[in-house]
């Protein structure tokens, strides 16, 4: 993709070029991440829980077709909403020990449950849980088809790459997961959020679209993680166009919501599957404050 930017006038001598870089300073775009958090918009904020916007730790609109990555710590809840047309892939790493990450097959295999919803477990290749789904108004998800590749894209588009105007999901989730070191082979299946699948009697998977704008997921997380996120079309999306919309981020200091999650106050009572995940998760934890 070729971009073409026209140069300011004013900016042929270095205080010319200074004073105009300054003059950008506290101007916003429709997609980016505010910093500092206080200065979130209330697009993102009117419809968060009350007090949450006091605890903010994350605002972003995260536009179609790119990522975002970002270390959050263990109590933090994390809420994705759809303005329409979004598509979410979404990778969770546990800090500091990055080896342990986001499985899949095991988050749908363990809760016996193939399509994610409020209560889902997201389970680390280690029988952990990174994180539960503690709020869905979308229902439409899927943790089965996985993301879009460079090759795909390129067959169905014409382009593919990171930077091209039709990036694969696999692409972005790579660029979002070396910068905290990691590399292509740790891009494992993803979970998508707001595009959801069904698997039909013949074993068939059918692409059943977005529940539409204003819907949103809440993620608690249970460990410390890096979470990354790439917002680019669904593998089996019909739809000839690359076409999608920006999806608003926001997160938040809930540490009282782990308890409540435990003790069936926050989803209602857990499963015993969910419960022995869980009992992991702390049993590690206690382990590792000791040493």
């Amino acid at each position: 993709m070729t971009q073409t930017t026209d140069i300011p006038a004013g900016t042929a001598t270095t205080a010319g070029a200074r004073a105009h870089a300054r003059d950008q300073h506290r101007r916003t775009a429709d997609t980016m991440r505010h910093i500092p958090v206080a200065t979130a918009p209330s697009s993102l904020t009117d419809a968060l829980p009350d007090g949450a916007a006091d605890r903010l730790v994350w605002s972003e609109a995260l536009a179609f077709g790119r990522y975002t990555t970002l270390h959050l710590a263990r109590g933090t809840r994390l809420r994705l909403t759809d303005t329409g047309d979004a598509c979410v892939h979404t990778l969770l790493y546990r800090a500091g020990a990055l080896h342990e990450r986001f499985n899949a097959a095991d988050t749908v295999k363990v809760p016996w449950q193939a399509y994610p919803g409020t209560g889902h477990p997201l389970l680390s290749d280690a029988g952990r849980v990174l994180a539960t789904i503690v709020e869905d108004t979308s229902g439409s998800h899927d943790a089965l088809t996985g993301a879009t590749t460079l090759a795909g894209n390129m067959a169905r588009y014409g382009a593919g790459t990171a930077h091209s105007a039709s990036p694969a999901a696999r692409e972005l989730l790579t660029l979002g997961a070396l910068k905290s070191g990691l590399g292509p082979r740790d891009v494992a299946p993803s979970l998508t959020l707001f595009k959801g699948i069904h698997v039909d009697a013949d074993g068939g998977i059918r692409f059943t679209g977005s529940a539409g704008p204003g819907a949103h997921v809440d993620l608690l997380l249970q460990l410390d993680a890096v979470v990354v996120l790439a917002n680019t079309a669904h593998p089996l999306d019909p739809r000839a166009d690359f076409t999608g919309s920006t999806v608003g981020i926001t997160a938040w200091r809930a540490p009282e919501d782990l308890a409540a999650l435990a003790e069936g106050r926050l989803v209602g009572p857990l499963a015993p599957e969910h419960l022995q995940a869980l009992n992991n998760t702390e049993h590690d934890l206690a382990a590792r404050s000791t040493r």
